[in-house]
């Protein structure tokens, strides 16, 4: 299957969840992010979702990072086709923009080398590692600016494609998926 079936796949799939399969399978990730070894590290990417396309609820995540005093940053899409990133504080504005995905309007900025985990949204995985996300190819320009050693964990309500999903060479790799039922380490 090409990307663009799998991904009309997927969003099928994730569409047919029910608003409390969402909310439990949302805890339960987060619950299971507590299993990976990530603890030591101090500043950790989040992406926010965007409810009406029924992404992992970071939410439950949020609160626990912040429960262990991590530093929260999350992204912002800019016109360019580039992510910038900003620290969440309680003084931080979030709006949604027009895609429905929930950004901070201003803030502390914070450069990808300071990142040292990423929550990465995505839409299919397969048993390598691989990613399917939206096809706008932010996250793998983001990551490919990172340090070589960030820790990327891929969020996910189902298990991992059975075939390999196609690559291009501009595609980065996951180190973890986590699902309601699973953790995938690559």
């Amino acid at each position: 299957m090409d990307k663009s079936t799998l991904r009309k796949l997927y969003k099928e799939k994730r569409n047919a969840l029910s608003v409390e399969a969402c909310e439990q399978g949302s805890l339960q990730i987060a619950n299971a992010c507590q299993k990976l070894p990530l603890w030591s590290y101090s500043n950790f990417h989040l992406f926010l979702p965007i409810a009406h396309h029924k992404e992992v609820d970071t939410e439950p995540l949020l609160t626990l990072l912040q429960g262990r005093d991590k530093d929260v940053i999350v992204p912002k899409m800019e016109e360019d086709g580039q992510l910038s990133h900003f620290l969440l504080t309680d003084q931080t504005p979030i709006r949604n923009n027009a895609l429905g995905i929930p950004e901070p309007q201003k803030g502390i900025a914070i450069q990808p080398h300071q990142i040292e985990v990423v929550f990465v949204p995505l839409l299919a995985f397969d048993r390598k590692g691989n990613r399917i996300g939206y096809g706008k190819g932010y996250y793998d320009r983001f990551l490919a600016g990172c340090k070589s050693d960030v820790v990327k964990v891929g969020l996910s309500f189902f298990k991992a494609h059975e075939e390999l999903l196609p690559t291009e060479t501009t595609d980065v790799g996951l180190d973890y998926v986590v699902t309601p039922e699973k953790i995938y380490s690559f």
